[in-house]
């Protein structure tokens, strides 16, 4: 694409959300793209159930780049996926998960795939509905590296290692999740941040209110392993 073709297209490109007549040139695009095979009910759901955000990238007419995401409770996410969010969110914090974001070959590189991501991220933010969604993370081959830098250049962390993750054609791939936190989520603390948390409330403490604090720290910390709060006196909020 020449200079001029390429400010065109940034000119011109459209979003929309995916309806039931998308569904055949949906399909010829995601076997354009990954080498998953989605079944049949998942192009019908990604269409039409209120489950999904899916939002196309459209020029002069023609879809030429989506991003799909299901937006879930922490009670619903697979096992793998479990310790996401820090242990003190409860099972009804929302998570959106990216399961698909590609654009055609002729219009990568010129900023489609963020602004597909931007679109998403502006909507969990400001809507009033999505604000309890604490996270945004996804799977990704560990030999796909263009995604993998796309994604790290966005802020996204990765969470875990998952071996053997993907079946493609009878062979096995390793996979890795990622996760950006938003609206005030956090990930699971680490020992090492239980031993900070501790080291910075002794090094605030005055010597006669050791005892006190060091009974709210370790309430704190007690709260924060097993979820579920108990107030220690009645000014005591979680």
């Amino acid at each position: 694409m020449t200079e001029s073709v390429e400010v065109s297209v940034q000119q011109e490109v459209q979003l929309r959300f995916l309806c039931a007549d998308d569904i055949d040139e949906v399909k010829k695009l995601c076997a354009e793209w990954f080498p998953i095979e989605y079944p049949e009910n998942w192009y019908e759901d990604i269409t039409s159930s209120p489950r999904f955000y899916a939002l196309a990238a459209t020029y002069q007419g023609a879809i030429i780049g989506m991003i799909v995401v299901e937006v879930k409770t922490k009670s619903k996410c697979n096992r793998e996926d479990s310790d996401i969010l820090a242990a003190h969110f409860p099972t009804s914090t929302q998570l959106a998960y990216i399961l698909s974001l590609g654009v055609e070959k002729d219009f990568r590189r010129h900023g489609i795939a963020s602004l597909l991501l931007d679109q998403l991220l502006t909507h969990l933010r400001s809507n009033e509905q999505e604000k309890n969604c604490k996270a945004v993370y996804l799977h990704v081959m560990t030999t796909n590296l263009v995604a993998i830098t796309f994604y790290q250049r966005r802020s996204f962390k990765v969470h875990s290692f998952l071996p053997y993750y993907y079946a493609i054609k009878g062979k096995p791939y390793d996979g890795y999740s990622y996760v950006l936190y938003i609206n005030g989520g956090e990930p699971p603390w680490t020992m090492i941040d239980y031993i900070k948390n501790f080291g910075s409330t002794l090094s605030k403490l005055q010597p006669c209110a050791l005892p006190q604090r060091l009974m709210h720290s370790a309430h704190n910390i007690v709260s924060r392993i097993f979820g579920s709060p108990t107030p220690l006196d009645d000014k005591h909020n979680s």
